[in-house]
């Protein structure tokens, strides 16, 4: 039995060894390959479609309801102290924040995640990756870059579109339910804004972009076993994209408490 405990426990610390090696060496060579030439703008414009454009409809759905929800449990203890007015600048200080950023990068990482594993993992099991290097093209340059590229560009602005249309949400129920009035809920709003604020929730999406980039196209690139290679892969992928997400988002939250306290 604990023959089999080592067994186990050293084949565990091999593979993570292994995975952060990879990775390691996938961002080294991404980040060098994004500013040589040739620069691949048409790819760039492609990914940021797929995940900017296409991502619109359920990021929208997801932060309108999480507007609706958080509105709601708000009034819930808001209403008992009297205090409906402060919901508006509850809501809108974690929507920018916290949930905003988390939220729309969850979201993105099941959808555009598992979606470029999903590809990059079939083109593994064909040998088309193979053929790439065999014209003389890098794998990395062609389809890491741009997939990289695109979601540190899409994640910040996806983020700033989820927190308006939180609030929105969040003011429909407040206005139209809890009878607050249109302008006192916009006054508190912004009044609680503040630019940090703004700037803590963007800053983060930067980094949550680069974790579904890497760790999609890492477990793309090292597929095996055909067809339930790929399942496996992106089940991979959203996993570890979600779990890292949350432990970058608790490591900025903590650094940003003591910056800007």
């Amino acid at each position: 039995m604990t023959h089999k405990f080592f067994i186990t426990f050293g084949r565990r610390i091999h593979n993570l060894l292994f995975f952060l090696g990879g990775m390691a060496n996938l961002c080294a060579q991404t980040f060098y390959l994004s500013f040589m030439p040739p620069y691949k703008k048409d790819r760039v414009i492609e990914q940021i479609k797929k995940s900017g454009f296409d991502s619109l409809p359920i990021v929208s759905l997801v932060a309108l309801f999480i507007g609706f929800i958080f509105a709601l449990q708000t009034a819930y203890f808001m209403q008992r102290i009297g205090s409906e007015m402060y919901i508006a600048s509850m809501v809108a200080l974690s929507l920018v924040r916290e949930l905003g950023p988390v939220i729309t990068a969850l979201v993105v990482a099941g959808r555009v995640g598992a979606s470029n594993t999903a590809e990059l993992g079939s083109m593994q099991v064909t040998e088309q990756i193979d053929a790439l290097e065999a014209f003389a093209t890098n794998p990395i340059k062609y389809l890491v870059v741009p997939r990289f590229l695109s979601l540190i560009l899409v994640l910040p602005v996806l983020t700033l579109y989820a927190d308006m249309v939180g609030i929105l949400g969040s003011y429909a129920i407040c206005v139209y339910k809890l009878g607050i009035s249109s302008s006192m809920y916009m006054q508190v709003t912004f009044d609680a804004l503040l630019f940090k604020d703004l700037f803590t929730g963007l800053f983060k999406t930067i980094f949550f972009g680069m974790i579904i980039a890497f760790v999609s196209c890492y477990e793309g690139f090292n597929v095996e076993g055909g067809a339930e290679g790929v399942g496996q892969a992106t089940t991979r992928c959203v996993v570890i994209s979600f779990i890292l997400i949350i432990m970058a988002d608790c490591f900025f939250t903590a650094m940003f408490y003591f910056i800007f306290p």
